[in-house]
């Protein structure tokens, strides 16, 4: 994914979306049920059932992109609400498309103060 320019918020759907949707369909959930505008520039993150399938939809200033990504292993990292939209930053958004925990992301060195 291209960089996000500064002050570009970023949505998680909450709950499970029907991921036969495409651009038309999800601008429709991003306006009727979270509420936002799909050509605000912000970024809106959907996921499916089974989890390993989700859907990046997020406008720029000559269109509406969509990217999607399946894990070959695995699930992507959801929160529990059935319902709603959650607020990311850019950085668990990364740790999000590569299937990392972006709930409870550890550290694996030590702490810097050590370093």
């Amino acid at each position: 994914m291209m960089g996000l320019p500064a002050g570009t918020r970023i949505w998680i759907a909450a709950g499970i979306t029907d991921m036969r949707a495409g651009m038309n369909g999800l601008a429709a959930k991003v306006q009727m049920t979270l509420a936002e505008e799909p050509l605000s520039g912000h970024v809106f993150v959907f996921r499916g059932r089974r989890g390993n399938v989700i859907k990046v939809l997020w406008a720029t200033g000559d269109g509406l992109c969509l990217l999607i990504k399946r894990l070959e292993h695995g699930r992507f990292v959801w929160p529990q609400a059935d319902s709603g939209k959650i607020h990311l930053t850019p950085a668990q958004l990364s740790m999000l498309l590569e299937g990392i925990n972006w709930k409870q992301p550890e550290r694996t060195g030590p702490p810097l103060s050590l370093l």
